[in-house]
């Protein structure tokens, strides 16, 4: 009863403005817009860009919603005023992206990193003292003030630029942590990959600036942006250690996959190289797949759930990974689960 009466609530709170954008597209493939362009055109425009932002804003007010989630239904409304307005009439459209658009990502840019500074203070203030970082408290910050299928897209391209271009400080291990990356051979190959796709670019833009200069520079700008978020990757290896804390395991791996695991699912901790199946069962923390070696084989008791890029999530019972020092981390986790067995 309960479920259906939340879907009746979403059908509600969400259906209300986007029957108002679809009226406004079929308004202006009227008979009646086309005598009355000019004079419709700056009521369309108030409407998408004012009156459904407002109308969803009354709908959330009292409930539990981000009132954040406004900011998509205004960028909806740009987007389709500008496809569905004739160009001579777009003035009041071309006013509001110049001067209030902008306004609007500052402030919810502005938002965002305001919330991530407090979250951060509070984390560390906390007597717990849980290890956090850059990236989680992000998410957890995000998911407080985005609509939920925005947040990890967002949050990704955040903190590739933050890992690649801000955060530069060496990063020192506690005893509790463990690095992968020094000795998989993963930089490397990645580093690589970044120096075929720039040497690639020059050779294809030049080439395709001889038949069309505009797909040249497109070709060129996305090349540059892959370039860039594989750099971010990268850096975020550095900075994003596997870790032990509280009887739980975190496994990272840059910000490319991750998954946690309680110390009381944990079946076994092996120390293997050898070639393992991947399948709906066993997994590589490693984003490369077999590209990579791994030393470690963690077997569990009951399946559990890996997060990769953009939240894309798989289940396994087994998972396979590299640790630099892996004698200490098998150690460590051993240890850790007999004395809580005696205790």
């Amino acid at each position: 009863m309960n479920k259906t009466l939340n879907i009746q609530k979403s059908l509600i709170i969400f259906g209300i403005p986007l029957l108002l954008i679809v009226a406004m597209v079929v308004l202006t493939n009227s008979p009646f817009f086309t005598t009355n362009s000019h004079k419709l055109s700056l009521a369309i425009t108030i409407d998408l860009l004012l009156t459904t932002p407002f109308v969803y804003f009354l709908l959330i007010r009292k409930t539990s919603i981000p009132k954040t989630t406004i900011v998509p239904f205004i960028i909806l409304g740009v987007v389709v005023s500008s496809f569905i307005l004739p160009a001579e009439n777009q003035y009041y459209l071309s006013l509001f992206k110049t001067w209030v658009l902008p306004v609007i990502e500052l402030s919810i840019l502005s938002f965002v990193i305001y919330n991530i500074i407090k979250a951060r203070k509070r984390y560390k203030q906390n007597k717990t003292k849980v290890t956090t970082d850059f990236f989680t408290t992000l998410k957890s910050t995000c998911y407080e003030i985005l609509p939920k299928a925005a947040v990890i897209p967002v949050v990704t391209e955040i903190a590739v630029f933050y890992y690649g271009f801000i955060y530069w400080k060496k990063k020192k291990l506690k005893s509790n942590e463990f690095s992968y990356h020094k000795d998989s051979g993963t930089i490397g190959l990645l580093i690589a990959i970044i120096f075929l796709i720039a040497i690639e670019t020059v050779t294809f833009h030049i080439l395709l600036a001889k038949w069309n200069t505009i797909a040249a520079w497109i070709l060129t700008g996305i090349s540059i942006y892959s370039g860039l978020q594989i750099f971010g990757y990268v850096k975020s290896m550095y900075k994003r250690p596997i870790y032990i804390e509280n009887d739980i395991l975190y496994l990272r791996y840059g910000i490319m996959n991750e998954t946690t695991i309680p110390f009381d699912n944990i079946e076994s901790v092996e120390l293997s190289t050898k070639d393992i199946e991947s399948n709906t069962e066993t997994r590589k923390l490693s984003l490369l797949g077999d590209l990579e070696p791994h030393n470690i084989v963690i077997k569990l008791k009951k399946e559990n759930t890996l997060t990769g890029l953009y939240g894309i999530k798989r289940t396994y019972r087994v998972l396979a990974l590299h640790v630099d020092k892996k004698e200490a981390f098998k150690n460590l986790i051993e240890n850790t689960i007999k004395t809580e067995a005696i205790n």
